[in-house]
């Protein structure tokens, strides 16, 4: 959608920095699925992706705008995700300090 002259409206008519968040916040969180062990070069990859849309933009033909501020919602949306994800698997991940067998002894 990021490189059609005329995008398809969406339902609601969400702004266009809302419709990048959400798209990249689908993109981090399928990535980091399909790559649980490389958050940071999802973070990279998806940060390049978003740079590259913004250059999409400035083909004239395409009769888009590129903006920077859409590619920093892009970047802080994917890192927010990723960092999430990070910190939930950490949690999941720390040994529990009282199992039900050490409370019966």
């Amino acid at each position: 959608m990021a490189s059609l002259q005329n995008p398809i409206e969406l339902p609601g008519e969400p702004s266009d920095k809302v419709q990048h968040m959400i798209a990249f916040a689908v993109l981090a969180l399928l990535g980091a699925q399909a790559y649980p062990r490389r958050l940071m070069a999802l973070l990279i990859g998806l940060s390049a992706f978003g740079a590259l849309i913004e250059l999409v933009h400035l083909i004239p033909s395409l009769k888009r705008t590129a903006d920077w501020t859409d590619l920093a919602a892009e970047i802080i949306t994917t890192a927010a995700v990723l960092g999430v994800i990070f910190m939930v698997r950490r949690l999941r991940a720390r040994p529990k300090r009282f199992t039900r067998e050490a409370l019966i002894r």
